[in-house]
């Protein structure tokens, strides 16, 4: 049992020591990913509300929309 405990115990060390040298190589590369993930999340919701607006005020025009998307 108290084999088993150190086991899991040094497995978790390897495995912090391995998540900080990668995102210490990749670090930068993630956070790059990050923002631009960020920025397409901002884009569709700015997206969403336009259409949305475009839905209630001038629902031929937003159905148009979906016919060229189509």
């Amino acid at each position: 049992m108290l084999r088993t405990i150190f086991g899991i115990g040094i497995l978790a060390l390897v495995g912090l020591f391995l998540l900080k040298v990668f995102f210490g190589l990749f670090g930068f590369l993630f956070a790059i990913l990050w923002v631009l993930f960020w920025w397409a999340v901002k884009i569709a919701i700015v997206g969403g509300l336009i259409y949305l607006v475009l839905r209630l005020l001038m629902p031929e025009t937003a159905r148009k929309i979906e016919e060229q998307f189509k």
